[in-house]
């Protein structure tokens, strides 16, 4: 039996404990925010990787006391380049307590963070397993990152992970388990995220001539950027969301003193980010210039990243993904932000494979089907094998096409 076959068998054989350990992972809260419940998750993935035989390490993350954070990193194999699976455990917050309590009819899962993205955690963990159990010797290691905060930007993970110089350093590439709906995401857009706060001054609606309604402050800015919306969608195609949230005032009878809203700015591959920056923070200057009161908050900020279709990485993915689904991906850019980011501007090779489906992810009946998530640990087993182990390929290609 050649390799490709043992790695596949090794992973179905491992397809109830897969099942298992992705309803445990779903009935952990770990919404983000407000990230205050991401120990018990920490704790279970640490328990697994014990029981599993793993070498791994935790790294505890500087964060506020009430929110602790934490990375995970195992590893097979001691010397590097190291390829890196990387997946957050991390999910958005449930519209109910229900979506915490894992329902399993047939072949779909169904929960918060089925889809995004603890099934790619399971799928990423047990193709690690496979290529043990089927004695594939590598020649270089194989890093599991199980990292929080990834649904606020990174700062407190992976972000202050590539700060520390912990991520993208000594590897030859990343693969991450996105919800990516069967394509592969081998470019992502930049985000720049801001909370802008205009202020006023409070005031009896009776008297109101003697406040400052924070409102009518605003609308000229938000008429501004709304207009900055359409330039962009006409020139360049890119993104600009305004009012993603939006409020203002404590009552209906009360000048508003401070009206709060979001911007939301998506650049793409092509555009120069720090160009698109400035041009942005430029209309917010220009209207403090002339006379509105306003402060900004940066919620995220991340730079675009692309990873050519003819690196070796996007090569041997494409290759194990047509082995299993039967047909060759499609390479598509994500349309929003991914921590493939962090390892592409340390010039890896980065790319987003997931079994679950965008389109259900952070919805009400968020599911994912575990034939997809098994499948995904053999293309991911697969993918490494062509990686790590370069005495392998040959065997894996008769295998593949044989």
């Amino acid at each position: 039996m050649g390799v490709f076959h043992e790695l596949t068998d090794a992973v179905a054989a491992d397809c109830e404990a897969m099942r298992d350990l992705l309803a445990a992972l779903v009935a952990i809260p770990t919404e983000n925010p407000p990230a205050t419940g991401y120990l018990p998750c920490v704790a279970l993935l640490e328990s697994t990787l014990t029981a599993l035989g793993f070498q791994y390490e935790r790294i505890d993350i500087a964060s506020p006391a009430d929110a602790p954070r934490a990375a995970v990193r195992a590893w097979i194999g001691d010397r590097g380049p190291a390829l890196c699976f990387h997946g957050h455990y991390d999910v958005v917050p449930a519209m109910s307590a229900e979506q915490f309590v894992p329902r399993i009819e047939g072949d779909t899962v169904f929960g918060r963070g089925s889809s995004d993205m603890k099934s790619g955690l399971v799928a990423m963990l047990f193709a690690a397993k496979a290529l043990r159990t089927a004695g594939v010797a590598v020649r270089r290691r194989l890093d599991l990152w199980f990292v929080p905060d990834e649904e606020t930007g990174g700062a407190y993970g992976s972000a202050a992970l590539a700060a520390s110089g912990r991520l993208g350093t000594d590897c030859i590439g990343m693969l991450l388990p996105e919800p990516t709906s069967g394509v592969v995401w081998n470019a992502n857009r930049g985000a720049i995220t801001l909370e802008v706060s205009v202020k006023g001054r409070a005031a009896h609606v009776a008297l109101q001539h003697q406040g400052t309604n924070a409102v009518e402050r605003a609308l000229p800015l938000l008429t501004r950027l709304v207009d900055f919306k359409r330039e962009l969608e006409a020139t360049s195609g890119s993104i600009l969301l305004v009012g993603g949230r939006v409020d203002a005032g404590t009552n209906f009878n009360v000048v508003p003193a401070e009206c709060n809203f979001t911007i939301d700015r998506r650049t793409n591959p092509d555009e120069d980010f720090d160009v698109e920056k400035r041009r942005l923070f430029e209309i917010l200057d220009a209207a403090r210039a002339g006379g509105v009161d306003l402060e900004v908050r940066t919620i995220q900020e991340g730079r675009p990243s692309a990873t050519p279709r003819d690196a070796v990485l996007a090569d041997a993915l494409a290759e194990s993904v047509t082995a299993i689904a039967g047909e060759a991906p499609v390479f598509e850019i994500c349309p929003g932000l991914l921590e493939i980011r962090f390892y592409a501007e340390r010039g890896v090779p980065a790319l987003a494979y997931g079994p679950g489906i965008l389109a259900v992810s952070h919805g009400p009946s968020e599911f994912v089907k575990l034939s997809r998530m098994v499948d995904c640990a053999k293309i991911y087993a697969l993918t490494a094998a062509r990686m790590l182990g370069a005495d392998l390929t040959d065997s894996l290609e008769r295998a593949t096409h044989g």
